[in-house]
């Protein structure tokens, strides 16, 4: 049987920590960045752990 495939476009987006948890870039920053607060853009610097109901399609996709 041929091995499985990870979706690699998952695999650009998201990261997963030593102890299993999923984390992302927060959404919301890539343009109308003018309009925006600046407190609201800093808020959204960094990274976050995944929507619990996400982590189960997006390890399916990681082959995890």
């Amino acid at each position: 049987m041929p091995k499985m495939k990870s979706h690699t476009g998952m695999g650009k987006r998201v990261r997963v920590t030593g102890k299993g948890k999923v984390v992302a870039q927060q959404a919301g920053m890539r343009h109308n960045l003018e309009k925006k607060p600046s407190t609201r853009t800093r808020r959204l610097t960094g990274t976050v752990e995944v929507a619990k109901a996400d982590v189960k399609r997006i390890k399916k996709l990681l082959g995890r």
